[in-house]
């Protein structure tokens, strides 16, 4: 909701995509401590790091009702508390992730990943269109009455996630000898932490190669599917906020009945290789996407495409978690959230391209560049990505896979 009404708000009151892909982008300023967010993850346990995260959301949303009641918000103010929220939210779905490979068998991931993206891209679909509708017809100020209660509401719900005992320091570091557990060692000892799961990255081949996928479909699919919808719904389909609200909404129902799918089926049994296959067909739906003229075939593009987005996504978290050994899972996952920071970039330049070359070109030349890239990631890691791994070593732990160097 909160995404929808104020990158309405600043494309209505800026007129300029160069404004709004700045906002998107302050969205994800924390994807750079990512890694960081892995390593509390690891030591502290993802409850307490959780409650801490929406405890930040619900006052940052508290805020922006204050500011509205007593009309100051402007979009300086936007931008100011997109970039404090941009610090904190993108890692949500690190702790997420992360307490899912927590309590969850192998054999289970997949479906609980699926069902874990049904109930947030529920949201979506509901959110889009709330947010939207409500805005409109409410007016922003009671609209972020709602937005602050249901924060609020989930910092209570956070309180009930389970307690658990924080990790010690898993040892030895990789390729160095490791520092005492001591109060003076602690600051070491925590970037030796996330040295050590970059470097865990770095030499498990399936995770390296997973890791750029996620970067290149930040850098280039995101900005197309979310980041300029506000764009697209007022300069390309010439609708209003509700018109944004759908579009919003369509790509979320699509990526509800893909995590939907993958729950019911069990999902694809060969994960790297329908990571890469979905991603293609969607870079593909993405391409026609940008050349549709109208709103009607616009959603349903967009409903297609978040269907195969979902399980492409899903088959690659599930992947994630099953390749990574659990001392490391969470800082694993902190440098997955890290290649959310292409979107940024991606929405940063699509901004400048557009005003230079215009939108259909812009998304032609995202969506190639995403496809060749795909299938470029696929050639290079093929034996790691595409062809089936031995039984023997698919039960191998994770750590014992890693190749020298």
């Amino acid at each position: 909701m909160e995404t929808v009404i104020l990158g309405w708000y600043v494309m209505v009151q800026t007129g300029s995509v160069l404004l709004l892909t700045a906002f998107g982008s302050l969205l994800l300023l924390g994807t750079l401590a990512s890694p960081m967010f892995g390593v509390l993850g690891d030591r502290l346990g993802g409850r307490a790091v959780l409650m801490a995260m929406r405890v930040v959301y619900a006052v940052l949303a508290g805020f922006v009702l204050l500011l509205t009641l007593t009309g100051r918000l402007t979009p300086g103010w936007v931008f100011v508390i997109a970039t404090l929220a941009g610090l904190v939210r993108p890692n949500d779905q690190v702790l997420r992730n992360a307490l899912i490979g927590e309590t969850i068998p192998p054999q289970h991931l997949m479906g609980a990943v699926g069902l874990s993206r049904a109930t947030m891209d529920s949201a979506r679909v509901v959110g889009a269109l709330a947010g939207a509708e409500l805005s409109t017809v409410l007016g922003i100020e009671r609209t972020y009455v709602l937005v602050t209660t249901l924060y609020a509401a989930s910092v209570v719900l956070t309180w009930e996630v389970a307690r658990r005992r924080p990790v010690p320091d898993p040892g030895g570091s990789i390729g160095e000898s490791s520092v005492g557990a001591t109060g003076a060692a602690l600051v070491p000892s925590r970037r030796r932490e996330l040295k050590d799961g970059l470097l865990y990255v770095l030499r498990t081949p399936e995770l390296h190669a997973m890791m750029w996928l996620a970067f290149l479909i930040n850098l280039t699919a995101y900005p197309i599917s979310s980041g300029l919808l506000p764009y697209v719904a007022q300069r390309i389909f010439f609708v209003d906020a509700t018109g944004l609200g759908w579009l919003a909404a369509s790509f979320a129902l699509g990526s509800l009945m893909g995590s939907i799918a993958t729950v019911a089926t069990g999902g694809p049994r060969r994960l790297a290789r329908s990571m890469l296959v979905y991603t293609a067909v969607w870079y593909a739906i993405l391409l026609a996407f940008g050349h549709l003229p109208s709103l009607g075939p616009g959603l349903v593009a967009l409903v297609v495409a978040g269907f195969v987005q979902s399980i492409a996504m899903i088959a690659m978290t599930a992947n994630i978690l099953n390749a990574s050994d659990e001392r490391f899972r969470a800082r694993v996952m902190g440098v997955r959230t890290l290649a959310i920071y292409g979107m940024p970039l991606g929405l940063l330049a699509s901004g400048v391209l557009i005003e230079r070359i215009g939108y259909p070109l812009t998304i032609s030349v995202f969506s190639t560049v995403g496809l060749v890239f795909t299938l470029l990631i696929g050639v290079r890691w093929r034996a790691s990505l595409w062809q089936r791994r031995a039984p023997a070593d698919r039960d191998r732990p994770a750590a014992a896979r890693l190749t020298p160097g």
